[in-house]
């Protein structure tokens, strides 16, 4: 088999490459430059710099390493604009509308299993590989994606709008070992690479301060921290598109009591609301509304009973599942979830098999829209 790999200069894919020429397939690898840190220069700041060299270019180095130690040929292919137009801007968008969306779902999506798979196509490769820690069954017409066997590990959320398509073409060849392993077999290969630090954060923004780099394009706007349960105003906050619901950290208003978490917000005032504890009925709701539904295993029930991970790194909760429409899906766990964030992606399981996933569109506490609620309450409080 043709595969193409692709390889970031991280050591998850560096071994993913390994596993497959061990296998005796064609293996070829291509870097993907998807972020122009130096075109982006004016508007985004300097850049952050590892010895004069941008982050991406020392990927890319780390990447030729890989490839030269394992004797393989290694591509650079470029997806700036796609990544901007695709990816960063609908980001961006998404913040603007008071969302919280998820942009390693959108590169997924539009980016390495898009892009990088119609590139792959057209250079003649038969599969495209990554070092995602995600199981695929192929079939003859069909393929199935499950959890990794490391759970600590599991992607498949990231992995949740890719299309049927390429899902059918692509291979994880670290879906049935674990991190450890993946660090032995590389310092086995002495490979350069193999005690790097795992990547935190998002691509574009590096270990530079989101916050900030926010402010580029949303600028700043101070407006009013409310207690929600009293309609106090407890400080000032920066700008509510700079926050998410269940956020804990950088409220700034720790002598106010607390622990104080966001619960709402309301882009057209301005006004960031909160609540104190972690249990307060704020941050729970009962069910919610998913668009844009991505189906990765056919399905021929109006109800099911299934697991559902509504954020990464959150444990699997039970739901049931009620189909809408094709593209519209209602989430039912009446014990009650925290933290369930419009714009935020939602993806179903049944047993490790991944069903699908889509974005938080509505959420409810009971027949009653909570952002509404929370709305309506701080308006019964100014009367």
């Amino acid at each position: 088999m043709k595969i193409l790999v692709g390889l970031s200069g991280g050591v998850d894919s560096a071994v993913c490459a390994y596993l497959l020429k061990k296998q005796g397939h064609d293996v070829t690898c291509a870097f993907m430059r998807n972020w122009d840190a130096l075109a982006n220069n004016d508007v985004l700041g300097n850049p952050t710099l590892d010895n004069d060299v941008c982050p991406q270019e020392s990927d890319w180095m780390d990447a030729k390493s890989v490839a030269d130690s394992l004797g393989l040929e290694l591509l650079r292919v470029d997806f700036v604009k796609e990544y901007w137009d695709d990816v960063f801007m609908t980001f961006i968008n998404e913040y603007k509308k008071g969302r919280t969306p998820n942009p390693d779902i959108l590169c997924n999506k539009y980016i390495k299993f898009q892009s990088f798979f119609e590139f792959a196509k057209k250079q003649g490769f038969d599969w495209v590989a990554t070092g995602h820690y995600a199981k695929v069954i192929h079939g003859e017409t069909e393929s199935f994606m499950y959890k990794a066997d490391d759970d600590n590990k599991d992607q498949s959320y990231f992995l949740c709008q890719i299309n049927k398509d390429a899902l059918h073409h692509t291979l994880f060849p670290l879906g049935d070992i674990d991190k450890p392993e993946v660090r032995r077999i590389a310092m086995e290969l002495n490979l350069t690479i193999a005690t790097k630090k795992d990547s935190t954060g998002i691509c574009f923004i590096g270990e530079r301060n989101f916050r900030q780099f926010l402010k580029n394009y949303l600028p700043a706007k101070s407006g009013k921290i409310i207690n929600i349960d009293t309609n106090e105003e407890l400080g000032n906050h920066e700008g509510v598109l700079y926050y998410t619901i269940g956020q804990r950290k950088g409220l700034n208003i720790g002598g106010a009591g607390g622990p104080w978490f966001v619960v709402g917000k309301n882009v057209d005032t301005n006004e960031l609301y909160v609540s104190s504890g972690e249990d307060n009925c704020w941050l729970k709701s009962t069910r919610c509304i998913v668009r844009g539904m991505n189906w990765l295993a056919e399905h021929d029930f109006t109800v099911m009973d299934c697991q559902a991970k509504f954020r990464y790194r959150q444990k699997d909760n039970q739901i049931q599942l009620h189909i809408i429409d094709q593209d519209t899906v209602e989430c039912i766990y009446p014990n009650g979830i925290k933290a369930v964030t419009p714009g935020q992606e939602a993806v179903f399981y049944k047993d490790g098999l991944v069903l699908g996933g889509g974005v938080i569109d509505e959420v409810y506490q009971g027949d009653d829209d909570l952002f509404k609620k929370i709305i309506r309450e701080r308006t019964s409080c100014q009367k």
